[in-house]
């Protein structure tokens, strides 16, 4: 096992430099995204009613008489 300066371990492989700098920059990456997605979410506004896509699914079909006219239609 070899340990990096960043404090990460390598269990199996023999890692190159920079192997080792992209896997650190990418656990970096992911968490200064987390930390700042709590303070990202709170300043975010609710979606509109625009947004919303559940408008955009049709009725379920209703089977009786006329009920082929119906599953034309939206």
């Amino acid at each position: 096992m070899t340990e990096d300066p960043a404090g990460l371990t390598v269990v199996a492989g023999q890692p190159t430099a920079e192997e080792l700098a992209a896997l650190t920059a990418a656990v970096t990456g992911v968490l200064a995204a987390r930390a700042a997605g709590g303070r990202a979410a709170a300043a975010r506004r609710p979606a509109g009613g625009w947004a919303d896509r559940a408008r955009l699914l049709r009725a379920p079909l209703a089977p009786g008489p006329g009920g082929w006219r119906r599953s034309a239609r939206p």
